[in-house]
């Protein structure tokens, strides 16, 4: 049980809040490169921890990330002339570059200064595998943050499928998923594996048989690192291991051969709506088109109600995110079609920010409980004067998440085989 000052301390991200000041340390991803193309192309709203803004690439290609509202009379830029290196109101003609600078006044006269005195709050920006990242932290901090280095960033373009929608809900609660085991062997599971466990595939078979996971919990300097181990056969235990990187990414355990990645980040656009990105790519080769297409399609989609115009999802709470209730008795436990889906119908039916003071949390909660510690320790130390270590270390962010079945051992984690756990470095 989290108390209600605690809960609204750990879920709030304005700009005065501790929470808020924490996560505006990091560099942020903002959008797919791809959402900005074209140099001199139409700009893009974007709303990121609880500001409007508008992204752009001017005509030379630099991507600019300003306010939302014209500094003039607050017209929104997102209808500018996006031309010669600057966004130009339509309004009145107000011009703006990269770095806020008003580059143009036409309304006024010639020779007035006043344009020399107007800059448009703008945002440093960076671009890495496909991303735009955004910087929305304080300008005279000793060192400036490092965009984070993690493994699905290092591979080829090839190699890796990268998506985005937005949700609503809290950014925590939606967070918290990634980081309760348990839930995998009830949610996500048909019910062929659930009623006949020995026939189904080898991993699906341990979640079906061990529906309450044992947790080796690690905090590190970039978050912490969550290990959770099932029986498997009579001498060997199986074992999920995820990272929790600071403040928002969550890496999933992999397969047991390690051929794949798969990675979220739970970017918080406000108080309570939230991009949800997901990033999956191989280890050692190119993804297929078949692969690239199950993110939204195939018969186990992780994204299923993707919606293109809307950049959300389709299904809802208003329309129980299109549960069968037919298919619910003889196919799958949830009843709802797509991973992603059956994720959002838990974390958005609790509301807005979900009351945790309510909350009855047991032994199965323990990575829930741990991660909720080390976010509201982080924002603690900040507001203390001690800043985050993750930050200005993107070297920090090459770890891996993966799986495996090893030889049961009481003292795993002093165990010479299985101890590579705490060396799940990426090189």
């Amino acid at each position: 049980m989290l108390s209600h000052k605690d809960n609204e301390y750990m879920s709030r991200i304005g700009a005065e809040t501790a929470m808020g000041t924490y996560v505006r340390r990091f560099w942020t991803p903002l959008m797919l490169s791809s959402d900005l193309a074209e140099p001199g192309g139409t700009p893009q709203e974007a709303r990121l921890f609880g500001e409007n803004l508008v992204a752009f690439r001017d005509s030379d290609g630099r991507v600019g990330v300003l306010q939302a509202l014209c500094p003039h009379r607050q017209a929104p830029l997102v209808y500018a002339r996006n031309e010669e290196c600057g966004l130009r109101c339509i309004y009145h003609g107000w011009k703006f570059d990269v770095d806020g600078t008003c580059l143009d006044m036409p309304n006024e006269a010639p020779e007035s200064v006043f344009k020399d005195r107007v800059r448009a709050d703008a945002y440093p920006t960076a671009e890495a595998a496909g991303v735009i990242w955004v910087y929305l932290g304080p300008r005279d901090c000793l060192k400036q943050p490092e965009v984070p280095d993690m493994e699905w960033m290092r591979v080829p373009d090839s190699y890796r499928n990268v998506h985005r929608f937005h949700l609503e809900g809290n950014w925590v609660q939606a967070m918290e998923g990634d980081v309760d085991s348990s839930h995998i062997g009830f949610l996500h599971k048909n019910l062929r594996d659930l009623r006949d466990p020995a026939k189904a595939e080898r991993e699906n078979r341990y979640q079906a048989l061990d529906k309450a996971p044992k947790w080796v919990i690690q905090p590190t300097d970039y978050g912490m690192m969550i290990a959770a181990r099932r029986n498997a056969e009579e001498d060997a235990y199986y074992w999920r291991i995820n990272q929790v990187m600071l403040p928002f990414y969550t890496s999933v355990a992999a397969p047991i051969d390690g051929s794949a990645g798969l990675l979220h980040m739970w970017v918080p656009m406000d108080d309570s709506h939230t991009y949800v990105w997901t990033v999956m790519w191989r280890t050692q080769r190119p993804m297929t088109e078949r692969e690239r297409s199950d993110m939204t399609e195939g018969p186990t989609p992780h994204v299923a109600t993707y919606d293109p115009v809307t950049g959300g999802l389709r299904g809802n709470h208003q329309n129980r995110f299109f549960q069968d209730r037919l298919e619910m008795r003889s196919e799958t436990f949830s009843g709802i079609f797509g991973i992603r889906e059956q994720d959002a119908a838990m974390t958005v039916g609790m509301g807005p920010i979900v009351d945790r003071s309510k909350e009855h949390l047991g032994a199965a909660d323990s990575a829930v409980i741990a991660l909720r510690r080390i976010l509201i320790k982080a924002a603690r130390d900040l507001e203390s004067g001690e800043e985050p270590y993750a930050p200005y270390h993107g070297d920090a962010y090459r770890r891996r998440a993966w799986s495996a079945v090893l030889p049961r051992n009481d003292d795993f984690l002093n165990d010479p085989v299985a101890n590579k756990m705490h060396d799940s470095l990426v090189p």
